[in-house]
């Protein structure tokens, strides 16, 4: 006789563990990886440890090479947009992002998805991308050789919770940007580099190391569901190739406090609802 309802409450039990396993949200992350052998290093990094992470803490994970999936119909399916390391160059592309991001839609940025310098292969052709989004203008600086840096917290925020104070990063190229962030009310720092950390780089130029400064690291802007993180750039022995092979010396996701950090962020973006 109570072997009904002892199937019914283990049926119920299922049900309500597969309900809380069901994902959360949906991320896609966008990539190019070529070129730059550190960034190509990081993508393929960051696509190993993201879909790990994703199983986890219960968020699907797509990538694309593609950025002509950068539209409307393909966006509406996802909660989060991922950089990892470059950024649209087609103008479709670009005003269906932006679109995207002015009707509730949540973005993660890395390193060079932010970078943009007239002259270059990368030139600052997107005002609203570089100087409202992102709030920094064009890249103007960096640090070389990637090392880690001690970055602090700036005030509270969700994706800064329960990490200490401060912490040191993995190794990573760090970079200076033309316009000042703390002049602009919409932009939120959330991280920067302390003064600790300085001399930061070992060149060899000298003006690739920095001896004093304030760097923003990580940031939001409020206007926006976004978040940027200038890590991801793997140390590279390139001064030994293997062959057509260049090792990596550094992982960016070999460090518990900083993948906390990217978690964070992804669950706090992952909130937001389109």
């Amino acid at each position: 006789m109570l072997k009904k309802p002892i199937v019914f409450i283990a049926l119920l039990l299922f049900t309500c563990s597969a309900y809380a396993q069901k994902s959360k949200f949906s991320v896609i992350a966008f990539f190019t990886e070529k070129s730059d052998l550190a960034h190509i290093s990081y993508v393929e990094e960051a696509n190993t440890w993201l879909p790990t992470a994703a199983k986890q803490y219960h968020f699907t994970y797509d990538t694309t090479s593609n950025w002509n999936n950068l539209n409307a119909a393909y966006l509406a399916k996802y909660q989060v947009v991922l950089f990892l390391d470059t950024r649209p160059e087609k103008a479709e592309q670009r005003i269906a992002f932006e679109n995207y991001m002015k009707n509730g839609g949540a973005w993660m940025g890395f390193h060079f998805s932010a970078f943009a310098l007239s002259p270059s292969s990368f030139p600052q052709n997107w005002d609203w991308y570089h100087n409202e989004f992102l709030g920094s203008g064009q890249y103007a600086s960096n640090t070389w050789r990637p090392t880690s840096a001690a970055l602090r917290i700036n005030g509270e925020h969700p994706v800064t919770k329960k990490l200490p104070k401060i912490f040191t990063s993995q190794p990573n190229e760090w970079y200076r940007w033309e316009r000042d962030l703390r002049k602009n009310p919409d932009i939120e720092i959330l991280l920067s580099i302390d003064s600790t950390s300085f001399p930061l780089g070992t060149g060899p130029k000298a003006h690739e190391i920095w001896h004093s400064g304030f760097y923003p690291v990580v940031w939001t802007n409020r206007n926006y569901k976004m978040v940027y993180v200038n890590m991801g750039h793997n140390d590279m022995d390139y001064e030994h190739k293997y062959g057509k092979a260049v090792n990596s010396l550094s992982k960016t996701f070999e460090n518990d406090i900083q993948n906390q950090l990217i978690i964070n962020a992804l669950l706090w973006l992952g909130k937001t609802k389109k």
